[in-house]
């Protein structure tokens, strides 16, 4: 651990959008699933997987209080999915946040749908009060054929029963679908059936990102060959099918990530007629929709 610096990054670090002010608190590295196609975050050779060393996370937690005192506000444990390490650990973790860290008000993670088969809805409870208020659950589709395409070790029925759990335990769930996922043949019900997963779990947060490839498609097609993009108008016509469908009562939607050639953001189901026609302007006036430029999104 470098001395000047209490915590022990490994490179590259994510975090959602949303985290920007948070504390970055590594308690894992890299993602205990990461067989997703479409997925680049933890493939570096150095994103293994592993549960960081309990003594290291403690010693960490204490010396950023040391460091940071009353200055941080909000915690994100890393990296891509705190949420598999035991409930004994994370009520460790959050036992010494509050403790070294006292002026903490949010505790967020990432969280795969399978990590909590194994964990009870009390233990999500427990978690809970301990000071875990949110978990951003990366759903990706609700449509069991594009999730299978896509290696993503899901299906529409676990991602439910995930954040059923998560409500019962009163921990917020942030959820994210991947516009363009399906491509252009699974385009339809990849949107139907992500806003059926939204409009039965009614989660207090949902986003969209558009599914592209930095590194290159070799990755994703080896698992998904006959996969065609979807272009910029059918990617709005997509967003179209998915919000036009989404039956939500309070749920904030966010689709502000660069990703985004079209932002847009509003509450549903208040705002959902003014989403469906900023949408239809971008595809039928794109010249009068407000548009990302292109070189702002660095893709």
């Amino acid at each position: 651990m470098n001395a000047d610096f209490p915590i022990r990054y490994i490179d590259p670090v994510f975090r959602p959008p949303s985290e920007a002010e948070s504390l970055i608190l590594p308690v894992t590295d890299g993602c205990s699933w990461n067989h997703c196609s479409f997925c680049e975050m933890y493939t570096a050779p150095q994103k293994k997987f592993r549960a960081r060393d309990e003594a290291e996370t403690m010693e960490t937690i204490r010396r950023c209080g040391e460091r940071f005192g009353a200055g941080v506000r909000r915690v994100f444990l890393a990296d891509g999915d705190a949420l598999v390490l035991p409930t004994r650990r994370l009520l460790q973790v959050l036992s010494a946040i509050r403790e070294h860290l006292p002026a903490v008000r949010r505790v967020s993670s990432y969280c795969l749908p399978r990590n909590l088969r194994r964990k009870s809805v009390t233990e999500l409870e427990e978690l809970a009060a301990a000071g875990l208020s949110m978990a951003y659950v990366g759903a990706e589709s609700g449509d069991d054929e594009v999730l299978a395409k896509v290696n993503k070790g899901e299906t529409h029925a676990s991602t439910c029963e995930a954040l059923d759990k998560l409500q019962q335990a009163s921990i917020k769930r942030s959820v994210m679908i991947l516009n363009g996922l399906g491509g252009r043949s699974l385009s339809r019900q990849h949107a139907e059936n992500s806003a059926r997963l939204a409009n039965a779990t009614q989660p207090e947060f949902l986003a969209t990102l558009v599914v592209n490839f930095p590194m290159g498609e070799a990755r994703f097609r080896a698992a998904f060959p006959e996969w065609e993009p979807c272009s910029e108008h059918e990617l709005f016509a997509e967003m179209e099918h998915f919000i036009g469908a989404l039956e939500l009562r309070r749920t904030v939607f966010r689709a502000d990530h660069v990703s985004n050639r079209l932002v847009l953001k509003g509450n549903l189901g208040a705002e959902k007629a003014r989403l469906l026609n900023e949408i239809r302007v971008a595809m039928d006036h794109p010249d009068q929709a407000r548009l990302r430029p292109l070189w702002q999104r660095g893709l």
